[in-house]
């Protein structure tokens, strides 16, 4: 890859300028693509279910805002998260393969995989194993994201590359074509456990995969870029390089996810801002 030629790419494609009414549109579309994420040792089950709650009701003074694609959850909680969002359209989504190091024996990560479905995820996100990756096993790696997918069942799969541990945009490149030659429906970049995490040149090189696959295939994988995209700005560029290196088939929450926590909150604001000409305040919007 060329790495000069890739950052060069993604920074052009973020000074696009937006008009109001395309920005308030991709606004609504990013909180529609996010997968509200708690996935601390400090988790309860009222904690997933006000999540839940965000998921369902983003905006409670706006109920044609949201709702959220999905909740990604420890699978501990995956059967309070079904419950919480029964008849709502959102997704559950649970980590698995021994999250966020991987470092189990590949029969204690299909477990985990198989419990978690059992529970009733609808989507499973893998971590690769980011030692053979490098060390250039690539038929492993390649193996247990494709005996994952088999455990998964009808659930989908995303394949976490964990980016910010793979040093280099040609590993990045190789990764996300094994993770979707492997049978991935969703390669995604980052736990959120390692920075740096999601980044527009490392998405760009990863959406690229996505094309060369489409034109060569017709298959159409998804993509979720994951940590660090905070801000309404940020998701809007990236919202423009899905469109410019995709398409408008890919701007669905069917194949584009963001994997966020903190950003749901400023989208939040800034379409409140550009409904009423002024900031709320911060305190105006759940911080769960």
């Amino acid at each position: 890859m060329d790495a000069v030629a890739v950052e060069e790419r993604a920074a052009a494609l973020a000074k696009r300028s937006i008009k109001k009414q395309a920005k308030v549109a991709g606004l609504r579309l990013a909180v529609a693509m996010m997968d509200l994420t708690t996935l601390e040792g400090k988790d309860t089950p009222g904690k997933v279910r006000a999540l839940c709650n965000k998921a369902r009701w983003p905006l409670e003074t706006d109920a044609s805002i949201g709702p959220c694609a999905a909740i990604c959850v420890y699978p501990n909680f995956v059967t309070v998260a079904r419950r919480a969002l029964e008849g709502s359209g959102v997704k559950v989504a649970s980590v698995a393969t021994a999250f966020p190091s991987g470092q189990s024996p590949l029969a204690v990560k299909l477990d985990d995989v198989r419990r978690a479905v059992d529970f009733g995820a609808d989507e499973i996100d893998m971590v690769i194993d980011r030692g053979a990756m490098l060390a250039g096993d690539y038929g492993k790696v390649f193996d247990e994201i494709a005996k994952t997918k088999e455990a998964c069942g009808a659930a989908h799969l995303k394949v976490i590359l964990e980016t910010g541990e793979l040093g280099s945009y040609d590993v990045v490149r190789k990764a996300s074509e094994i993770g979707i030659a492997a049978g991935g429906d969703f390669i995604k970049t980052s736990t959120g456990k390692i920075q740096p995490a999601a980044t527009p040149p490392v998405t760009l090189v990863m959406l690229e995969a996505i094309r060369d696959h489409y034109y060569a295939t017709g298959r159409k994988i998804g993509m979720k870029p994951a940590g660090g995209v905070r801000t309404a700005k940020q998701a809007l560029h990236y919202l423009v390089l899905v469109k410019e290196t995709l398409g408008d088939a890919w701007l669905t929450p069917d194949l584009f996810r963001f994997g966020a926590s903190a950003l749901l909150n400023d989208v939040l604001m800034q379409l409140e801002k550009e409904r009423t000409g002024s900031y709320q305040a911060s305190e105006d919007f759940s911080k769960d």
